[in-house]
């Protein structure tokens, strides 16, 4: 391939990823990297001060320099139609199968993800550029193993994409020497092949935004946004973009956030599991603060129910959708009571979520739309969404901080951290990044609430088992084996390898007894990885 001046694409180029790596594709990658990457290593280098500053016991408050935005009366532009009714969004990787799947699934909107619940090798982003390419155009099939055929109905949900959060990188890709973000990667290539196709299509270009921490994230996003538009020719404000508050530090930027982007805002998402991961990873050193096991860490518990109704007052005070995060829950096809478990439990979800003031809300399997379309339906009638229903409670430190419960912390919990986190990794590491474990769809923010566990009840002097016994690394390395057993025989059992499984065992010990917490850890798993 001929590329312009100083790209480098370090990875095999077939036919196909010709058609979507086109030199002048290309060429919008290499403007945004040149115009903003700067900014990203700032802001990256930023993440670390903060957290340096909460290591040492500066507790997260609202920011004074902002006042005006909070206090000040203001809107987010007006949203197209496509974007008004948003009941039910699923969400999945860009395989060909699942973006046919969930397209027809009947729900309102399709969130197709190169980020958490996509393994992020080289073949996994460019083919799925080149499935969305056809999908948009309707020219995507597929034909399983026993000869069945997916096709598109006429009827589809509105695409939103998820490109790659701010902190990865593509490292396939250099320009001028650099690695370029992954995220610019994902959004330059997706906006320059279709957002007009969209249009034309009667949509747009709509994104979701992950793991953003500041409303100066967000800031860096809006003014990417304008430069490709007018690069490629788009009216400003064309592109709209629902922003992931999955991390505790946005939760005091909620307005802000809406703020930074309002001419390309389409409002907020509640991303729980990564939220969860977040108070961790952000009060690790605290030794007044250590959770309980993972499912007691429920959407009723304090900080996490006052972090969604936040949300919702920030997003409704602002004329923005207000979209409820993920159910893990999925159905369970050769267990009818335990079905019936999950389904109800899929129910009460969406009915909180309807009951508080959300215009929608997701979920992880097709299965599942009827029944958060019927919760939804139930609360909003005829109405597209319920924008104009305002909460007028005070949220702040006192609430988002209050990490409760600090009890059961179980070696049943103890032992299925470790499960959960090898069967995820080993997958991941095998390309797959959405994987039903135990009955539950996970994505990578699960690995990373289980790993983060470990850690922190080992290092906590809280981290006690309900039998009194102290978490420690011994024990834990005692369990990997034992759960590493398990997990192969499941595996098998499914028809499929264990080749990366001990490798998966291998990492999770590594970055669960680490002196030094790592950061995220499908970053040193990345660079393992082709």
């Amino acid at each position: 391939m001929s590329l312009p001046a100083g790209i480098q694409i370090n990875a095999p180029i077939t036919a196909e990823y010709a058609k979507i790596l086109t030199p002048e594709a290309m060429a919008l990658v290499a403007k945004l990297h040149r115009a903003f990457e700067p900014r990203r290593q700032e802001l990256l280098k930023a993440r670390v001060a903060r957290q340096a500053r909460i290591d040492a016991g500066d507790m997260p408050d609202f920011l004074p320099e902002t006042q005006q935005i909070r206090e000040g009366d203001w809107k987010i532009a007006p949203l197209p139609k496509a974007l008004e009714r948003r009941r039910t969004e699923i969400t999945g990787p860009v395989e060909a199968k699942m973006i046919i799947n969930a397209y027809n699934s009947g729900a309102d909107s399709y969130m197709t993800d190169f980020e958490d619940s996509n393994s992020p090798k080289w073949d996994n982003q460019i083919q799925g550029q080149v499935n969305l390419y056809k999908a948009i155009r309707r020219e995507l099939s597929f034909k399983n193993e026993a000869g069945k055929e997916y096709k598109l109905n006429d009827k589809i949900a509105t695409l939103q994409v998820r490109p790659r959060g701010w902190h990865l990188d593509e490292k396939h890709v250099l320009i001028d020497g650099q690695r370029v973000s992954g995220g610019i990667f994902d959004f330059a290539l997706f906006l320059f092949h279709n957002a007009k196709e969209q249009i034309a299509r009667g949509a747009g270009p709509y994104f979701y935004l992950p793991k953003m921490e500041s409303h100066l994230e967000a800031r860096l996003w809006n003014d990417v946004f304008v430069m490709a538009q007018e690069a490629i020719g788009l009216p400003q404000g064309t592109i709209k973009a629902t922003v992931l508050i999955e991390t505790i530090l946005a939760t005091f930027e909620l307005e802000e956030i809406l703020y930074e982007l309002r001419q390309h805002s389409a409002g907020l998402n509640a991303g729980r599991w990564d939220y969860i991961f977040s108070c961790i990873k952000k009060f690790k050193r605290n030794k007044d603060f250590c959770l309980a096991n993972r499912g007691a860490i429920t959407m009723e518990v304090p900080f996490m129910r006052s972090y969604a109704l936040a949300l919702v007052k920030a997003c409704h005070k602002r004329g923005a959708p207000a979209i409820g995060g993920m159910s893990a829950l999925i159905p369970i096809k050769n267990d009818p009571v335990a079905n019936e478990k999950a389904l109800a439990g899929i129910r009460h979800d969406k009915t909180r979520d309807a009951n508080d003031g959300f215009d929608g809300g997701w979920v992880a399997h097709p299965g599942l739309v009827p029944i958060a379309a019927e919760e939804f339906q139930k609360v909003l009638g005829e109405r597209p969404n319920q924008w104009e229903k305002q909460r007028d409670e005070s949220f702040g430190p006192k609430d988002w901080l209050n990490f409760q419960p600090e009890q059961p912390i179980t070696e049943t919990g103890v032992r299925n951290n470790i499960n959960v986190g090898i069967h995820y990794l080993g997958s991941w590491l095998a390309g797959n990044g959405c994987v039903p474990i135990h009955n539950l769809m996970e994505d990578a923010a699960t690995a990373e609430i289980s790993r983060s566990q470990v850690w922190q009840w080992v290092v906590s002097p809280k981290g006690k088992l309900d039998d009194g016994r102290k978490v420690t690394a011994d024990m834990v390395r005692g369990f990997i084996p034992e759960e590493l057993a398990k997990v192969k025989a499941t595996v098998i059992a499914q028809g499929e390898k264990t080749e990366t499984y001990d490798q998966a065992a291998k990492i999770f010990e590594e970055m669960s007894l680490a002196d030094n917490y790592p950061e995220f850890l499908t970053l040193p798993l990345y660079e393992a990885m082709d």
